[in-house]
């Protein structure tokens, strides 16, 4: 049963007045300019809803900011957790809270909750994760009147929003070079969820093939599970010619090589296993994972730091790039060291 007294909050105003949320959060924080039938428009519609106008924009009135926000479509997946903590911990040492909002799915309902929860609080400026479709969302439907800055995977983002990234293109495009040098044919791979568009560690993978004139199998699509490696590893150790895997993370790739030796097929002497982002427990895996170190605690401070710049009033566009880098280990090794 809805709740008759449920406080108005952005979103509202906004199908009120007929307009955008960032058209309501320029007209309440005087931001930038609206027309004044738009704005007359949204100041009934504020008045007719009782709406309270956010703490935040009246925290970027008056100087008081006291919190940063994150903006996520997930929590408990390690690169987003890692990330969330490197924010946390540049954001305590610069004497300012986090307060986070999941954005559960890319709908404009969804985001817009998301950002209403974050526009009522009394933030310095936000911090989203571009990891996914629902981060992705986020990022297009933030208002420009608080600052923001965009972490995530890639070497370039158009637009002047500042943005930490990890560039994911080329530790795939060496992840899959080194698996050559090995002299395996070819490289299969087994891709993670994207936000519609190849990753940049499958679009690094395509790359590296295509220079060496290898052959570029299909790509198989798993979840962020290590189930849902164990199911296509089955299907690849089934095929003689699979001599080496790169996988989209290393929770795949625990479950490619689970399936593969519940097949027969040994890691590394018949299958070489490539993970990616270097979670604690893989160098303790039997044979231990070879895979691309990501420091997402260090993506994580430079966003915080990114985002100081902003809401100090850092003019233009920044990025801060890094590149991930290989780890070898014990699950890589020669084509057709089986034979030895």
């Amino acid at each position: 049963m809805e709740a008759k007294n449920r406080v108005p909050v952005l979103s509202d105003v906004a199908k009120a007045a007929g307009v955008s949320v960032p058209t309501v959060s320029r007209v309440l924080t005087s931001s930038k300019y609206v027309a004044p039938e738009l704005r007359e428009r949204v100041m009934k519609a504020v008045n007719d809803l009782e709406y309270r106008p956010n703490s935040a924009a009246r925290a970027t009135r008056s100087g008081k900011r006291s919190m940063v926000a994150v903006l996520t479509g997930a929590t408990s997946n390690y690169g987003y957790a890692k990330t969330i903590e490197g924010i946390e911990l540049a954001a305590r040492k610069a004497g300012l809270s986090v307060i986070i909002a999941v954005v559960e799915s890319d709908s404009e309902p969804a985001v817009n909750a998301a950002i209403d929860l974050v526009l009522s609080q009394p933030v310095a400026g936000v911090i989203i994760l571009e990891f996914d479709r629902p981060g992705l969302a986020a990022v297009k439907a933030f208002p420009s009147s608080v600052p923001m800055v965009v972490a995530g995977g890639g070497t370039r983002r158009s637009g002047s929003t500042p943005s930490a990234l990890l560039d994911e293109r080329s530790a795939g495009r060496d992840a899959t070079e080194y698996l050559l040098s090995l002299g395996h044919k070819t490289v299969h791979h087994v891709a993670v969820p994207t936000m519609g568009k190849h990753s940049g560690r499958t679009q690094g993978w395509k790359s590296a093939l295509t220079a060496a004139g290898a052959p570029v199998p299909p790509v198989l699509h798993a979840t962020w599970e290590p189930a849902s490696g164990y199911k296509l590893g089955l299907d690849l150790a089934d095929q003689d010619d699979v001599t080496a895997i790169f996988c989209g993370n290393d929770d795949v790739a625990i479950g490619v090589i689970s399936a593969l030796l519940d097949r027969g097929r040994r890691v590394p002497e018949d299958v070489s296993v490539m993970g990616f982002d270097d979670q604690p427990h893989v160098a303790l895996w039997r044979p231990s994972l070879t895979t691309v170190r990501q420091d997402f605690g260090d993506l994580g401070a430079r966003a915080f730091q990114l985002l100081s710049a902003a809401v100090e009033g850092a003019d233009g566009s920044s990025s801060s790039i890094v590149k991930p880098e290989l780890v070898l280990r014990n699950s890589t090794a020669a084509a057709g060291s089986s034979a030895a």
